[in-house]
C-alpha cells in the first residue's frame, strides 16, 4: 500500500504543496480540496486502482485524509464485485 500512498500524495502534489502532509491531516478542513478537485480525485482512483466510486462511497470521510483515501482504496479493491459502474465516471466522461 506504500505504492499507493506514493501515487495519491503525487496526485495530490498537483493541487497542493503535500510534502508536510500527514496522513491524517484533513484536506478538507486545511482548504486544500475543492470539488473540482475531488472530481479529479475520483477519476484518478477509479483509473489508476481499477476501482469504481459509487454514488454510495461520495461521503467526505472516504476521502478526508490519505489515509482514509488508500483504507477506501483497499475496501474496494477487496471488494471488486461490488464495482460494476460508475454514475460519475460516466457523467465525466459524458462531459
Amino acid at each position: 500500500m506504500e505504492n499507493a500512498r506514493q501515487n495519491v500524495m503525487t496526485f495530490l502534489g498537483r493541487f497542493f504543496r503535500c510534502e508536510s502532509l500527514d496522513g491524517d491531516d484533513d484536506i478538507f478542513a486545511a482548504g486544500f480540496v475543492n470539488s473540482l478537485v475531488i472530481v479529479q480525485l475520483i477519476r484518478f482512483l477509479e483509473t489508476d486502482f481499477s476501482i469504481t466510486v459509487e454514488d454510495d462511497d461520495l461521503e467526505i470521510d472516504n476521502f478526508r485524509t490519505v489515509n482514509r483515501i488508500l483504507s477506501f482504496i483497499a475496501r474496494k479493491i477487496a471488494r471488486p464485485e461490488e464495482s460494476s459502474h460508475s454514475p460519475l465516471a460516466s457523467a465525466v466522461d459524458a462531459g
